[in-house]
């Protein structure tokens, strides 16, 4: 399965009241391919996803959060499921996609692609519901069920390396972390009518 695949999959899952976390590297641009709107925030922190979810789904417990994860920024900071698992936010679920490779730099093997099994991490670490997919229909399948079930949930995705770049010209990312950072906040805003980050004040 490729993960383009299984991340249109999800796209039919996800709504316009979700969040959504992506992690570093090309999963940015094949997510937005497929929901270009403004409640997903793309991160450029390895090992930084999963905590930001938390933190997004603690401060909006009404919300479904999802966290669409690789397997090398997982694995650089797996205390961070401990953390979760003691926790347990309800509406918090995390996609790890996993191709065993550290794709965007070379192509060298992560911990997975010998014994590491990320599920068995994340049920070790305390999460009630874990699960891998190795097929679109099983990510369909799980994935819909981990977010109706009102649980923290951890999907381990297994995939095959290659990336997808033949995206439709309206559908090519051109925005960068900082403007991405600031149609999050706006967006938020408009839908918990709330202020984040007040406007800028000349003084």
């Amino acid at each position: 399965m490729k993960r383009y695949e299984a991340i249109r999959r999800m796209a039919r899952l996800v709504t316009a009241e979700d969040l959504v976390v992506t992690s570093i590297g090309t999963i940015k641009d094949e997510w937005y391919s497929v929901m270009p709107g403004e409640g997903t925030i793309f991160l450029s922190l390895m090992g930084g996803v999963i905590p930001f979810a938390f933190g997004l789904a603690a401060a909006l417990p009404h919300r479904r959060v999802l966290t669409f994860e690789t397997d090398g920024s997982c694995l650089a900071n797996t205390g961070a499921l401990c953390t979760i698992a003691n926790e347990l936010p309800p509406n918090l679920t995390i996609l790890v996609f996993d191709n065993e490779i550290y794709e965007g730099v070379g192509g060298h093997p992560t911990h997975t692609s010998r014994n590491v099994d990320l599920e068995r991490l994340a049920a070790g670490a305390g999460i009630p519901v874990t699960a891998t997919a190795r097929d679109p229909e099983a990510v369909t399948q799980l994935a819909q069920t981990m977010l109706a079930d009102a649980k923290v949930g951890f999907l381990c995705v297994k995939i095959e390396p290659g990336v997808f770049r033949d995206f439709p010209p309206d559908r090519i990312k051109m925005s960068d972390g900082i403007e991405d950072k600031y149609k999050f906040i706006r967006h938020i805003e408009r839908q918990e009518k709330i202020i984040i980050k007040p406007p800028y004040v000349a003084s």
